[in-house]
């Protein structure tokens, strides 16, 4: 087995035996530069459509590339070369690009030939990874840009337009690294490397100590550090940083104090409060993001900036802020924490000029090439529909996806899963999937996919009987594997099993805590293994889907960075650090390519933790991991999924409610749940009434994000559990629910979209209402599909909002029927139960009956709600739902529905396509908004035809 893959075909066409200084030739699919000066030898550039070109800047021509996991597209296309004062152009149909003869610098243009992406400077640099050679790169292109960025994955720090931010592309529980954005300007940039990027400042962030001079209050180096036990202060010491960033640094740094052990503070409530002042040799506004767990407050110069933040412990997050600095004047600091188990570390880098910080700057640790593709479109869609031709088109999702999951970390035997879908049945709460999370196996067992037949003594039966109720489910798996299963040692008689977290002796948290590590699933033997594995123990138990957890991959959490390096190491393609960020990519591939070998019929569904640029055409959903019930984590959400459909992944789901909670929001009365974790139980009467406020709020949203999934650890989160009967929040979480069935048509319809028009479902404002620069940064509202503008509520007790509703456009309250005119900010009213929901003129939103499931009722009249005061247009999408013949046959329908406002016509015109199962004749009651018309009243229409299939008009009153 050799022990990398490469594209020697590429290498052969373009490799030159003797490199000639400012030289180029035409290839079969592009041009090779050979310029004078630079880091790059060669620059090639290959044609892939009418406005796609790949850039692969070499700095040894023979130097073998490693092959791309993300890249599926092959090239293609016609273009034209010219020379022309120094420089080398191809032209494409639709893009251009031209290449710089003296120092390979490119720029690129777009169908209208406007110079959209220029590059400033770019490198090359050798690196000697693990013994071997590799280099690092980094480009810097549209120095001091006004234009805004989007993408770059799921982050969770509520930035919207990145112009000027940094963002770290290192897979975490929480953050997803994509590396592809895309401008206002219309392009984007993929980024072809799989090894942790940085967009923004190229230099790594790092304790704050590198940069500033620490001061303490008795003006020695470092920090005042004052720590207290129940109130006591026990120690006071110096310390030189704040960096507790890692469980070594724990064990090594924390105070040897017999107060201070973890015996002496058993059930104590412990606190750190760290004092003095920062300085800086350079003036300007710097970064500085505090990374912590449990309790933090930070103050700057007496103002709050983090006042009790809270994660759990176990999962720490960045928070970011920005200080303004004079060179050489202090600044005061304190940060108080309070530990349980936690972590805390600021981080800090200097500030850059203006012009460098408000550019397009990517940079990678590894590599074999600096590798990319510029992508151009007529609008962002195209551009993402740009990104999808490379990668992967993403497959339609079954339709029953797109109904309520409801899940629990986790059900502890087949009869609490049964008996939770068996209550939603009987109170008639629409459903249509339900989850099996981890923990189902014997306890010694992670990785065998046994089952635990004390807990769940007849799999199939739990399935069937999911079945049997018109619901689906979904099981946890994972590419961990305990070090005593048939499984582990299987991976590792091939090599393909990371063993250094075994021979570390490390053990995970699970009872007496067992060895364990991940596969590694870079090569095809090592995945069809995984598949194998799986296949045989679950795949005749008839599941629909698939939870494929931890695929950062985190084998070993809150490990330094150095010594995680050594746990994902070596894999099939070389080092670690190579494809450190694609495991998932891979990781989804082993389960949906097996899946579309054994059931090519079949649409399926994975849910994964993590992403990478590609896993859309794995059938995958991404997830915002293990986020936390917090007010501010829940606003860091709607930035979260708006950015990952702005990178190119169209479906997307959160934990309703966030997955942990603060012991003040446990209790009895909000359903206690027995797993290994435990939980705590202290929330007051406020407290309770909070936590229900909160989910309430989060639940609102759910009813309108991709995929709506209801999950977390400690609290139950069903509405049985969570809601008190025949309480408004049980009223409220019900009637969103019925909402999101009562929009199945326009939902699934506005999904389908992602597959044949490379569209969106949860779209930021830029996608359609990128001519009012207003929108460009808004982080708290975005589109569900191109009828409704979402605004969720996000703060404790607010019964209103602002919003700003985009030019271009009249705007519908779904609730009053209110009109209002965009392009201003209106402050609206959000009682409890409302979520503000606004819906644009023109729009043609079908709405069904409310349902149990999904398909429950095929032949159901529709209501076509028709919002007038513009001209409008819908495309009706229907198909069986979960085959693959609209794929392999084109089987499905359309019925395009389109409105003139000035005649006051709808049009409802000929059915086009058919499948097996169609309904042929159907009833449609249509109804005219206009303004004071509220969408609430469901029942309400102004007339009703019979349609079968012909086209027929509707007038309006």
């Amino acid at each position: 087995m050799k022990p990398y893959m490469f594209a020697p075909a590429l290498v052969a066409c373009l490799m030159a035996s003797t490199a000639l200084a400012g030289t180029w030739e035409r290839t079969e699919t592009g041009i090779v530069v050979k310029p004078d000066t630079g880091s790059a030898k060669e620059v090639r550039l290959t044609v892939y459509g009418d406005s796609i070109i790949q850039v692969l800047a070499v700095d040894d021509p023979a130097r073998e590339q490693i092959e791309s996991l993300m890249q599926v597209a092959k090239p293609s296309g016609d273009f034209k070369t010219s020379e022309t004062g120094g420089k080398v152009r191809i032209t494409l149909p639709k893009a251009s690009a031209d290449v710089s003869l003296t120092d390979g610098k490119l720029t690129f243009y777009n169908a209208k030939g406007e110079a959209v992406l220029n590059e400033h400077q770019s490198s090359i640099t050798p690196v000697t990874i693990e013994g071997k050679p590799f280099v690092s790169v980094s480009a810097q292109f549209n120095r001091g840009t006004k234009e805004s960025f989007y993408g770059l994955g799921q982050h969770q720090n509520a930035q919207m337009d990145l112009n000027g931010e940094d963002v770290e592309l290192r897979q975490h529980n929480m953050d997803i690294g994509i590396p592809f954005l895309v401008s206002n300007k219309k392009y984007g940039i993929l980024w072809d490397n799989n090894s942790v990027t940085r967009f923004g400042n190229p230099t790594p962030y790092a304790l704050f100590s590198r940069d500033l001079k620490l001061t303490a209050v008795d003006g020695s180096k470092g920090l005042t550090a004052k720590y207290y036990v129940d109130g006591q202060l026990v120690l006071t010491r110096i310390e030189d940083d704040i960096r507790y960033q890692y469980l070594k640094d724990v064990a090594e740094f924390w105070p040897k104090d017999a107060a201070l052990t973890r015996e002496a503070t058993q059930g104590k409530k412990v606190k750190v409060v760290w004092e003095g002042t920062m300085t800086s040799e350079h003036s300007g506004v710097h970064k500085l993001r505090m990374y912590s767990s449990d309790y933090a407050t930070l103050k700057v110069d007496g103002k709050t900036i983090f006042d009790r933040i809270w994660r759990q412990n176990w999962n720490p997050w960045y928070h970011n802020f920005e200080q303004e600095f004079k060179a050489g004047e202090p600044v005061k600091l304190q940060v108080e924490w309070e530990p349980a188990g936690g972590m805390i570390a600021i981080h800090h880098n200097n500030p850059r000029p203006d012009i460098d910080k408000h550019s397009l700057n990517l940079t990678s640790e590894a590599g074999t090439g600096l590798n990319y593709f510029f992508i151009s479109g007529a609008d962002l869609d195209e551009v993402i529909g740009g990104y999808r031709h490379v990668t992967g088109e993403a497959p339609l999702m079954p339709k029953w996806a797109y109904g309520f999951w409801q899940s629990r970390q986790r059900y502890e035997t087949q009869e609490q899963l049964l008996s939770v879908l068996r209550t939603y049945r009987e109170n008639k709460w629409p459903i249509d999937n339900i989850v099996q999370d981890w923990f189902y196996w014997p306890e010694d067992q992670w990785g065998s996919h046994d089952f635990d037949k004390s807990r769940f003594p007849d799999p199939k039966a739990m399935v069937d009987e999911v079945h049997d109720k018109n619901a689906r489910i979904m099981f946890s798996i994972w590419g961990k594997f305990y070090a005593n299963t048939e499984h582990y040692k299987e991976f590792e008689s091939k090599g393909y099993m990371w063993t250094q977290n075994v021979k570390n002796g490390t053990k995970d948290w699970v009872g007496p805590g067992y060895l364990n590590s991940h596969y590694s699933p870079y090569n095809q033997e090592a995945r069809d293994m995984y598949y194998r594995q799986l296949s045989s123990k679950l795949g005749h138990l008839g599941i629909d889907a698939w939870w494929i957890d931890n695929t950062e991959p985190d084998v070993n959490s809150n490990e330094r960075i150095e010594d995680f390096a050594k746990l994902i190491t070596p894999t099939q393609m070389g080092p670690g650090a190579l494809v450190h960020n694609a495991y998932s990519l891979v990781a989804t591939a082993a389960v949906f390519d097996g899946l579309q070998r054994d059931k090519p019929d079949t649409r399926h569904f994975i849910l994964t933790r993590s992403g990478f640029a590609g896993v859309q055409r794995n059938s995958a959903a991404l997830w915002s991991g293990d986020v936390v019930g917090t007010w501010a984590n829940y606003l860091d959400q709607i930035s979260a999924g708006v950015q990952t459909g702005l990178s190119g992944v169209p479906n997307w789901t959160h934990d309703i409610g966030g997955y942990a909670q603060e012991t003040r929001f446990q209790g009895a009365q909000v359903g206690m749940l027995q797993e290994n974790r435990g939980g705590g139980g202290s929330g007051t009467a406020e407290d309770i009434r909070e936590w229900r406020q909160l989910n309430q709020r989060w639940w609102q949203f759910g009813a309108f994000s991709p995929l709506m999934r209801s999950h977390g650890e400690g609290v139950k989160r069903e509405i049985h559990e969570i809601s008190p009967e025949g309480s408004d929040m049980r009223a409220n979480m019900v009637w969103f629910l019925e909402l999101r069935y009562r929009l199945m048509p326009y939902i699934y319809a506005s999904a389908s979209d992602s597959y044949y028009k490379s569209g969106t479902l949860m779209r930021g404002l830029v996608f359609d209402f990128d001519h009012d620069p207003k929108v460009r940064n808004l982080n708290d509202q975005y589109m569900f599909g191109k009828a409704f503008l979402v605004a969720p509520v996000y703060k404790f007790d607010s019964t209103s909002r602002q919003v700003y509703l985009p030019a271009g456009a009249d705007w519908y309250d779904f609730y009053t029927g209110q009109k209002h005119t965009g392009g201003q900010e209106l402050n609206v009213a959000a009682p409890l139960d409302q979520m503000p929901l606004f819906v644009k003129a023109g729009s043609i939103v079908p709405m069904g009956p409310v349902t149990q499931y999904v398909d429950e009722k095929p032949d159901a009249p529709l209501t076509i709600n028709v919002y007038t005061g513009a001209d409008g247009a819908f495309s009706l999408y229907e198909d069986d739902g979960v085959t693959n013949a609209y794929q392999k046959a084109g089987a499905h329908s359309r019925i395009n529905f389109s409105y003139d406002d000035k005649s006051g016509v709808l049009t409802i015109a000929a059915r086009e396509g058919n499948f097996e199962g169609m309904v042929a004749n159907r009833q449609f009651k249509v109804r005219f908004i206009r303004a004071g018309g509220k969408t609430t009243d469901f029942e309400a229409s102004d007339t009703q035809v019979a349609y079968t299939g012909k086209a027929l008009t509707v007038k309006s009153r």
